[in-house]
């Protein structure tokens, strides 16, 4: 496969021309939002001067509206392998996880199980667990924290003839481990339980394909693989008919408008529209042409196999700083399992100082817990500022790489 063209790819994202202090700004916070390309942004513009209006009248802009949602549920749809009427729109993925839940909680008998994980981000987590108010009850799969992987076999324990769901995340957004969600998904389909996969964090590193991996909903936010500030989750076409949700009235009763309440985000859908096909543009670089589903497919791969490369050389330089404590998968031989989002702390250092040393270099990484707290807390890190967490995407560079381990080595000294 041809390396990416990083001249090529650098030139859309308007944004890393930024600088700090005289030096280009180094965005390694993509796990929080990734930037968005000049398509995107011009989308999203576009739309505003040319198309702003609600939807289904019988005049012009209303009209472009019209197009610019149908166009945004097919995008979606070639990217994660489906129907564009498998696909609900809403603010982000937190909202629409508490409103799926809250809908599936119309058929949760007191007793009935919900199996979810520690290692998730709390947008996968805190809605299931509201559902304790139905009578479900909670169990919560265990992780090692030698390498911050699920503990497959303590999942398998927990999965029961009372299972009623299971939520699992594709990828950790703070230590960038990869679950094995295909395994997740047959244990729960053997007891009949429904599966709900958060890919918000996995969406920007690598592909996905819903039917093969047979889940009944997985959830995505745009704006972490280079769109609007939005969230989408794809459903079976059967689960997303027989579900009632909760929506006002004169709201549409088939899929997907039964689910997208009020009315839509319609330039951030445009926006979304744009970053597909700019990664749909990226993956022509990379396949012969066909479809713009087997183009996304190969960006997709052509992303992972780039950012391996990446992770192999950031951990490798980070496990070499002395008093450093790195949390996640170290092994390059392992690296199919993780995405290049990695969490450290530095003896001495609270996360928040080093992020702090680290942007007046003009160097971009989270501290904290970034809301997975139930993660945090396992690793004992929560009550002392968290992690610092560095997180990858396809438009960094190696030599970004090198001046974030330049400046932690000037920094601890």
């Amino acid at each position: 496969m041809p390396a990416l063209d990083l001249d090529w790819i650098r030139a859309q994202f308007p944004a890393l021309a930024e600088t700090v202090n005289d030096q280009p700004a180094v965005f390694f916070d993509g796990p929080g939002g990734t930037q968005v390309t000049r398509g995107v942004a011009d989308a999203v513009g576009n739309y505003l001067l040319r198309a702003n209006a609600n939807t289904h009248g019988a005049f012009l802009t209303s009209q472009r509206t019209d197009q610019v949602i149908e166009e945004a549920h097919q995008a979606m749809a070639d990217l994660l392998g489906c129907d564009p009427d498998e696909v609900i729109f809403g603010a982000n993925m937190t909202t629409l996880t508490f409103a799926l839940a809250r809908s599936i909680g119309r058929e949760i008998q007191p007793g009935d199980e919900i199996v979810l994980t520690r290692l998730d981000h709390d947008a996968n987590f805190a809605p299931w667990q509201a559902l304790e108010e139905r009578g479900a009850l909670i169990k919560v799969a265990d992780i090692d924290v030698e390498d911050c992987t699920l503990d497959m076999a303590d999942m398998r324990r927990l999965i029961g003839p009372r299972t009623k769901l299971v939520a699992v995340g594709y990828a950790s957004n703070a230590v960038g481990t990869v679950n094995d969600v295909a395994e997740v998904v047959r244990l729960a389909k053997h007891v009949g339980a429904l599966t709900f996969i958060d890919a918000v964090h996995y969406a920007p590193h690598g592909p996905i394909d819903v039917r093969a991996l047979d889940c009944d909903f997985l959830a995505c936010s745009p704006y972490k693989f280079f769109a609007p500030h939005m969230g989408t989750i794809y459903g079976k076409r059967e689960h997303l008919e027989r579900l009632r949700p909760y929506k006002v009235r004169p709201a549409g009763d088939a899929a997907p408008d039964r689910w997208e309440t009020g009315t839509k985000n319609h330039e951030g859908m445009a926006g979304v529209t744009a970053a597909v096909e700019y990664l749909a543009a990226l993956g022509v670089q990379h396949a012969t042409p066909g479809t713009r589903r087997s183009a996304l497919v190969a960006a997709m791969t052509a992303i992972q196999e780039y950012e391996r490369g990446l992770s192999e050389q950031l951990v490798a330089g980070l496990l070499a700083i002395p008093g450093l404590t790195f949390y996640g998968i170290r092994e390059p031989e392992r690296f199919q399992w993780r995405t290049p989002t990695v969490s450290v702390r530095v003896a001495g250092f609270t996360p928040r100082a080093l992020a702090e040393a680290l942007g007046q270099r003009g160097i971009f990484a989270w501290d904290g817990n970034y809301y997975a707290i139930n993660l945090a807390e396992r690793l004992g890190v929560q009550a002392d500022g968290g992690m610092l967490r560095i997180g990858l995407v396809h438009y960094n560079t190696t030599g970004e790489i090198e001046r974030l381990l330049a400046a932690l080595r000037e920094i601890v000294g």
